[in-house]
């Protein structure tokens, strides 16, 4: 499927004078001017400290070609224009700077703003997901909490293990989980490497165990990789395109199975499923 980009300048109600830039990148299919498609925020935060790069627009772009409208924000308007950070020391290091003096507070109004242009759009059909690496990952998950984004897929998520998202390290998201915040809302996937440095076993544990305690719906990957294996540039000999290949294969099918097509309300079960071989 054919794609276009564009990008939205949208206002903040905290930066005031600082809009969010918010590139989009949409299907296109000649000769349907009103076709619609899912929409899907992709979180460039984090392993994407560089704001909207080469390897975010890449794998935005394979999203976009398989139907879906996918909105990337500008990681930092607070502090500098769009344009991306380079893979440098300085650009890691500006990068890193600016992830933890952003407040968990910027980094949810960023997400309700994505997600408010999405549902905006015309060619967007309302039904969302959402997906990220990294920081990336952990502002998917907190995504879950929004009843809109109906599926989140988490790639590497870093600090929620440790609660230390943002200026003053003030994050609540499995605390929020424990109180039951993301109990009935949408699908989850966590995928991280059993090589990532950055959390390490006893932090997937925890985050395993809280989900499963909170009765979330969601699926709990661990492969063979370190961290950020899916960048496909700078990656710092981590990237692995098979890898990533069959887990971009595996978040389709549950973006196609939960935002896809309109299946009508959720509703809750509590049967158990019958014991049978």
């Amino acid at each position: 499927m054919l794609i276009t980009k564009a990008y939205h300048d949208v206002p903040s109600n905290l930066h005031n004078e600082r809009p969010i830039r918010i590139f989009v990148i949409s299907p296109m299919v000649p000769n349907y001017p009103q076709a619609k498609f899912p929409g899907m925020f992709y979180y460039n935060y984090g392993d994407e400290i560089y704001q909207v790069t080469g390897p975010v627009e890449r794998f935005a772009g394979q999203i976009a070609s398989h139907g879906y409208v996918v909105a990337c924000p500008s990681s930092f308007h607070e502090f500098e224009g769009p344009e991306p950070i380079p893979y440098d020391t300085e650009g890691t290091d500006r990068g890193n700077r600016y992830k933890i003096e952003k407040t968990v507070e910027a980094y949810d109004e960023d997400a309700t703003l994505a997600v408010d242009l999405l549902t905006s759009l015309p060619n967007c059909t309302g039904r969302i997901a959402a997906t990220g690496m990294c920081l990336g990952g952990h502002l998917a998950f907190r995504a879950a909490f929004d009843a809109r984004v109906l599926s989140s897929v988490c790639f590497f998520a870093t600090d929620i293990h440790g609660g230390t998202l943002g200026k003053g390290k003030r994050d609540d998201s499995l605390e929020r989980v424990r109180k039951g915040d993301m109990t009935g809302k949408g699908e989850l996937v966590m995928i991280f490497g059993k090589q990532d440095t950055h959390v390490p076993r006893a932090g997937r544990d925890l985050i395993r165990e809280t989900l499963e305690n909170a009765n979330v719906p969601c699926s709990f990957l661990e492969v063979q990789a370190q961290h950020a294996f899916i960048r496909d540039e700078s990656s710092k000999g981590r990237w692995d395109a098979a890898l990533t290949r069959s887990l971009f294969t595996f978040m389709m099918e549950v973006f196609e199975r939960t935002v896809g097509r309109d299946l009508g309300p959720r509703v809750a079960t509590s049967e158990k499923p019958e014991h049978v071989c």
